[in-house]
């Protein structure tokens, strides 16, 4: 039987490109997601055998769901081997005009329903004597705040907490538990959308591009990996370098542009 791992956010974007990844190194796929559409075409676009993968239809705000959609794949679909949590909202909201409805959904989505996957997909491994990998997407915003997105940092911070907690305590079990954390990564999202003023501002990076979901699928694809086995607990950054540091700051002393390496041999007393 071929492995198993279930997506979350599976419809669009970095979930897809991870789903479409995993289908590629011939896993089977649990997508799960909220929009039925988007998710349903995602996955019969993976592969031509209809039995290989399946949707699920969840919103992950809802505190039954992320537990239920982790049984129902196992038992509809066979164990897990791995669980990818992609799904996450970013509803843009100045600070002044945060409420505890919209804090608190961001926090259900994209920190609780990944801490109840990662506890519903350990229990039913460590029942069955079973080994696995969890890995969460997370965001450089876990580092750096931004305007309107005070919820959105706080719960990536939080994933990335979580990570952490969870790798200590489902280590001995087996258990890996990671994280990714792509920079601005180009996708057509109609649940998060951002200008291209924004767009152009954030994907500033010493490699000189935008991240493309596939980047990030095949970091997702590698922690899963044996190649990736005695790590756990780690925040892996794949965003082309922006998080080591920014080329966008004007040189801070004169004639920056033209430093090159002393001569190791300086000539003493030269004369003309």
């Amino acid at each position: 039987m071929s492995k198993h791992v279930l997506v979350t956010g599976a419809a669009s974007g970095i979930g897809a490109a991870v789903a479409a990844r995993f289908a590629n190194d011939g896993w089977a796929v649990t997508g799960v997601d909220l929009r039925e559409p988007e998710l349903r075409a995602t996955l019969s676009a993976l592969t031509t055998d209809t039995d290989a993968h399946v949707a699920d239809l969840a919103d992950l705000a809802d505190p039954t769901a992320p537990t239920r959609v982790v049984i129902k794949a196992w038992e509809r679909r066979g164990p897990l081997d791995a669980v990818v949590n992609a799904a996450g909202i970013y509803p843009a909201r100045g600070f002044l005009d945060l409420d505890a409805a919209v804090w608190d959904r961001v926090q259900a989505v994209n920190v609780r329903a990944p801490m109840l996957t990662t506890r519903a997909f350990a229990e039913l491994a460590v029942a069955t004597g079973r080994t696995g990998s969890v890995v969460n997407i997370s965001s450089g915003a876990a580092l750096r705040a931004r305007p309107g997105a005070a919820h959105y940092s706080t719960s990536k911070a939080a994933l990335e907490m979580l990570t952490r907690a969870a790798a200590v305590e489902l280590g001995a079990a087996g258990i890996r538990v990671n994280a990714v954390s792509p920079g601005f990564v180009t996708v057509d999202s109609p649940a998060n959308p951002v200008t291209e003023e924004y767009a152009a501002a954030v994907s500033v990076n010493p490699l000189g591009r935008r991240g493309r979901p596939d980047d990030i699928a095949a970091a997702v694809a590698w922690l899963v990996s044996p190649a990736a086995e005695w790590i756990t607990g780690t925040v892996l950054r794949v965003d082309g370098g922006a998080s080591a540091g920014t080329t966008t700051l004007p040189p801070h002393w004169p004639g920056l542009s033209e430093v090159q390496a002393p001569d190791p041999h300086p000539t003493q007393g030269a004369t003309l």
